[in-house]
């Protein structure tokens, strides 16, 4: 599947991607958050990127009845790396509680809670983009 991406001309670069909502598409999101994060030189962000935009694409393929999803990178400031899934549905993320079986499932939220500075959720009238931003140090 060929990516194509493009930075966004004003403030903070960011690139995006609509995908089919598939969970094979999760492997052209970990290599936009690469190209992203290759072009921004935060390098060692890309494992914990890449995690993370695995787990959101995985939910909101598996959460929702999208037919396409958005993939977007973006830097909200010189501080964070902003990893984002956007999708039709209005139904809000759940994490996991404790006593649930996480065996199989279930643990998408909870690594995301524990790789990401802060994550959440933006509604919006159409559907919602589930975020997580990761922490980067500011170039010297």
């Amino acid at each position: 599947m060929p990516l194509t991406t493009s930075s966004r001309p004003t403030g903070h670069p960011g690139y995006s991607e609509t995908l089919p909502g598939l969970e094979e598409s999760a492997e052209a999101a970990r290599k936009l958050v690469r190209t992203a994060l290759a072009t921004w030189h935060l390098d060692e962000l890309t494992d914990a990127g890449t995690l993370v935009v695995t787990e959101l694409v995985a939910n909101a393929v598996k959460h929702t009845n999208a037919r396409h999803i958005r993939v977007v990178v973006s830097r909200p400031s010189e501080r964070f790396v902003r990893i984002g899934v956007v999708d039709r549905a209005r139904v809000m993320p759940e994490m996991t509680k404790p006593g649930d079986d996480l065996m199989t499932c279930g643990r998408g939220l909870l690594l995301i809670d524990a790789l990401a500075e802060r994550w959440g959720t933006d509604m919006y009238r159409w559907g919602k983009q589930v975020w997580a931003e990761l922490f980067c140090r500011p170039a010297a």
